[in-house]
Formats: structure tokens, C-alpha cells, sequence
């Protein structure tokens, strides 16, 4: 097909791959509209060395991940829950969490989804600074030279909405729909790619020179006269 036959195509056919596009997203938002939002919270830990030496610097590296672990402990669920005073099990508080460490700049990130977004900000407010006492405490019973402060790097002001992304996910199904009316437009004009239209389409697929048409007729001819016998 030449550029002139896909231009063609997309003003007899345009229509379909808008009005599907348009279904699409509607229908992906209204899904997303009727979702229950959910709400993350997040909050950072440092862990700083007490004096800038290489050895404990690169220790701290490999600290992080037993950070991690240790957050995400039962024990620990259980006192953010005593604390905070959830109605809620360890296993239930766990399964919105999410904790992850990074080396390059020493943290902990502690994220919590929950529905309601107050709940999510109580979960990492709460780890935060129980972690924080316990590192305080287990400093104590090290070398002034050797011990880790671990600190809260911001406390948590809100919560963000995590889902439903109902733009984004009406964007998307407006792509896929439009995806979709492409193949149904595709399809119609591979079904009706046999039909010979226009002289170009004998010229196609013949390979003569169409060297004149006949016009359809509309009726009788002018200053003929229909006769009824």
C-alpha cells in the first residue's frame, strides 16, 4: 500500500480507532474509580559511622542489610503494633511493608500501603523511631570509635496515593484501545482488500490502463420519457 492508500484508510476508517480508544479509557478509568485507593508512607534511615575511616565505612555496607532484615522481623511488627496500638497480626503488618537498603548513601527506606493513609504514616513513624532507640541502646555497649548513629533523615509529613493511578490509567487504556481499533481497521481491509472500487484498483491489480468508465446510471436518460404500456 502507498502513503496516499493508508491516508485513505484513516479517513474511512479513523472513526473506529478513535471511538474504541475513547471506550477504552472510559471504561479503564471508571475500573480505576471504582477501586479502593490505597496510600504508601515512607521513611529514611541514616546510619553514619562515628568517625570517617574507611574500614567502618565499608562495614556500614554490609550493616544496611541486616538493618533490613531486622525491620522486617515479627518482633519488630509486634512492637510497632503494641505501640501504635493496631488491631492488626505481625503477618498483616508485614504484608505492608516494604524495606529496602542503599549502600550509596547509607539508608533504609521503610515503606508501608495501607487504605487508610493516617495508618500508612503510623507503620513507618513508628519503625522509625523504635529502630532508632534500639541502635541508641545497642551503642551503648560499644566503643565510643566504633558505634553507628542511626537517625530518622525526615519524619513523615503525608501520605501519597499509591492506587489507582486513574489518569495514567485511563492513558493507557485510551493506547490500547487505540491499539485495538488499528487491528479491527486492519482486518476490515484485509476483508476487503478483493473489492475493485476505483480505476486504481483495476490499474492494481490487472495491470492495464483504465482508459475510460462507465458512469452509473441515475435513471432515464434526459428528454427520454419513461413509457407504461
Amino acid at each position: 500500500m502507498e502513503l496516499r492508500d493508508y491516508l485513505n484508510v484513516i479517513r474511512r476508517r479513523g472513526w473506529i480507532i478513535l471511538v474504541v480508544a475513547l471506550i477504552a479509557a472510559l471504561a479503564a478509568g471508571g475500573v480505576s474509580k471504582l477501586q479502593t485507593p490505597t496510600y504508601k508512607a515512607s521513611i529514611r534511615l541514616s546510619a553514619e559511622p562515628a568517625r570517617l575511616e574507611w574500614g567502618l565505612t565499608n562495614t556500614i555496607k554490609d550493616i544496611l542489610r541486616s538493618y533490613v532484615v531486622r525491620l522486617n522481623t515479627h518482633n519488630m511488627a509486634q512492637q510497632v503494633i503494641d505501640r501504635a496500638q493496631f488491631d492488626m497480626s505481625t503477618d498483616e503488618l508485614k504484608s505492608k511493608l516494604t524495606i529496602s537498603s542503599d549502600a550509596s548513601n547509607f539508608t533504609v527506606q521503610i515503606d508501608a500501603k495501607d487504605t487508610d493513609p493516617i495508618v500508612a504514616m503510623q507503620i513507618v513513624q513508628t519503625m522509625g523511631d523504635l529502630f532508632v532507640i534500639e541502635r541508641d541502646r545497642w551503642n551503648q555497649d560499644q566503643n565510643k570509635r566504633d558505634r553507628v548513629v542511626v537517625t530518622i533523615v525526615d519524619d513523615v509529613r503525608q501520605a501519597e496515593l499509591y492506587s489507582p493511578k486513574t489518569t495514567m490509567n485511563a492513558l493507557a487504556g485510551f493506547i490500547l484501545g487505540a491499539i485495538v481499533g488499528a487491528l479491527i481497521v486492519l482486518v476490515l481491509e484485509w476483508l476487503e482488500s478483493d473489492i475493485v472500487r476505483t480505476p486504481d484498483d483495476v490499474e492494481r491489480f490487472v495491470g492495464w490502463t483504465v482508459l475510460g468508465t462507465i458512469p452509473a446510471s441515475a435513471g432515464p436518460a434526459p428528454g427520454r420519457r419513461k413509457t407504461v404500456q
